[in-house]
């Protein structure tokens, strides 16, 4: 098919959009035209073996930090409105503990770092055109001081959609906006390029960009860390977890044969005749946490030798123009992600963390856990594990909420205005509408069952096994018990259970 992208290189320029973005754009749609399926075949990957874990790194002295910290900025992605959960604003501004929000816990950790060690570590938000205004009326609201740094936003491009029929830009008169979407969180490399803050920010003497999920409190500027990524002089270092059961429909980590390097090999990259090795956890153990260290200086080196942009892995999605409308015209929207970078650099690294630092927040199961009295916030505004748990030298609880009656905020606010206490709990399965109300304390596996489409008064009380009720009326247990309840699904369905040397969810993270 003929190749339109003059067409879209005006259009990106009339938007005002970078030449970096501009560049990036063209590496993705070359490959549409190319037809280049990104297949990777199990005969041309090796595993990833012997990785270095978080857990043997040395412990960093208050000295080292202080400097290190003055050399860093930490990047928040905050372009998702966490719309899989019912959400219109920007998902960083969901109240997700004690009436704080995920935008609040990371300012306050920030904030409560500098003071600590006397050093303004740079900390930066990557928007959405869907979340600028939100974020930044927040920050005005409740962090004004954060507001007025020079670096605190970086603004995601656009990407414009293309016409699935043609090959070229789509063309949606009722609704131009509905004509560009966004490119995926690899926007980051040229969206740095682009708007000038990686020069801006080398200029000023700062070496080390850690980037993370805003909804993944787990996710934390460990100084044992940056440490390691420091002294490496890596380029790029990517924070991987073990592979488990539940995790093995999801992409891993592997080595290219063809050159050595480490690469993302996700699952609509697999050949059907290699799903089997796909899957094979012990073959491929580990994935991708979306926790990067990149080299401000490396990135700079590598994006001026390849154009301006790297060379992402293609991923399109076929959507409708409008997506209210699925009798609109078909549309691809073209994005990357920026874990695939690793591959884009010959002096990459993965590094063995603990679960707990992959901690997101993509459910209202995983709210509603983090929202009970198995996490608390300490007086840095770090999220952990409960003490009580730890010293029963329990686990989180797994949690299955019924999607039927609990998938959106709303819902789950409307039946769950108090939390139940989860601290003697093992696993919970809510089926149907139940409706907790304060003082309910669930202790070993529980399964709480309504009966109807009615919400189900659930009465304070203390409630094990098996617990049936109709509209208006509790039935109580104990009966049966409910016996190692699990989540189906994606990894992680929520917080797994959190060893003791694991319990943290910090800016600056224990091990």
């Amino acid at each position: 098919m003929a190749n339109h992208f003059e067409e879209f290189k005006v259009k990106m320029q009339v938007a005002g959009l970078s030449e970096a973005a501009i560049a990036a754009f063209k590496k993705n749609y070359d490959q549409l035209v190319a037809g280049v399926t990104g297949m990777v075949p199990e005969d041309e990957i090796n595993s990833a073996t012997g990785l270095p874990s978080l857990l043997d790194l040395p412990s960093v002295s208050p000295s080292e930090a202080k400097t290190l910290l003055s050399q860093t900025a930490v990047l928040k992605l905050n372009g998702g409105l966490g719309t899989s959960m019912g959400l219109e604003k920007a998902k960083s501004l969901l109240v997700v503990k004690d009436g704080k929000t995920f935008l609040d816990l990371i300012a306050e950790q920030v904030k409560h770092m500098r003071k600590s060690y006397g050093s303004d570590v740079i900390f930066t938000l990557m928007n959405s055109f869907s979340t600028s205004d939100d974020t930044k009326a927040f920050l005005r609201e409740k962090h004004p001081d954060l507001l007025e740094e020079p670096f605190i936003e970086l603004m995601q491009n656009m990407s414009p959609k293309v016409d699935a029929a043609t090959n070229k830009p789509s063309s949606y008169p009722p609704h131009p906006d509905m004509e560009w979407c966004p490119p995926g969180h690899g926007d980051i490399y040229p969206s740095l390029l682009g708007s000038g803050m990686l020069d801006s920010l080398i200029g000023r003497g700062i070496k080390y960009l850690f980037v993370s999920n805003s909804d993944n409190l787990g996710a934390t500027l460990d100084l044992d860390l940056l440490s390691y990524f420091a002294t490496s002089n890596k380029a790029f270092l990517m924070e991987v977890c073990e592979r488990t059961a539940a995790d093995k429909k999801g992409g891993h980590l592997c080595l290219r044969r063809s050159d050595g390097r480490l690469m993302l090999r996700e699952s609509a990259m697999c050949p059907d005749a290699d799903k089997k090795a796909f899957e094979d956890i012990a073959k491929h153990k580990y994935f991708n946490t979306n926790n990067l260290w990149v080299s401000l200086e490396h990135l700079k080196a590598t994006l001026d030798a390849s154009g301006g942009a790297l060379a992402l892995p293609l991923i399109k999605n076929k959507k409708t123009v409008n997506p209210r409308d699925s009798r609109s015209e078909p549309v691809f929207q073209l994005e990357t992600a920026m874990g695939s970078a690793i591959e884009c650099f010959d002096s990459a690294g993965a590094i063995v963390v603990p679960r707990s630092r992959f901690a997101p927040v993509k459910t209202c199961s995983d709210l509603f856990v983090l929202r009970s009295d198995a996490y608390v916030i300490a007086e840095d505004a770090t999220v952990a594990v409960a003490p009580a748990l730890l010293a029963a030298g329990g686990g989180v609880p797994l949690v299955k909420l019924d999607d039927a009656h609990y998938k959106l905020v709303d819902q789950l606010e409307a039946l769950a205005p108090d939390v139940p206490s989860l601290l003697a709990a093992k696993s919970v399965t809510v089926k149907g509408p139940v409706k907790f109300t304060k003082g309910v304390v669930l202790t070993g596996d529980v399964t709480l069952e309504a009966e109807g489409s009615s919400p189900a008064l659930l009465a304070a009380g203390e409630y094990s096994g098996s617990v049936k009720m109709t509209p208006e009326k509790t039935t109580a247990g104990p009966t049966t018990a409910a016996g190692g309840t699990t989540t189906a699904g994606g990894a992680p369905p929520q917080a797994p259970p959190v060893a003791a040397d694991q319990g943290c969810w910090h800016f600056l993270a224990c091990k």
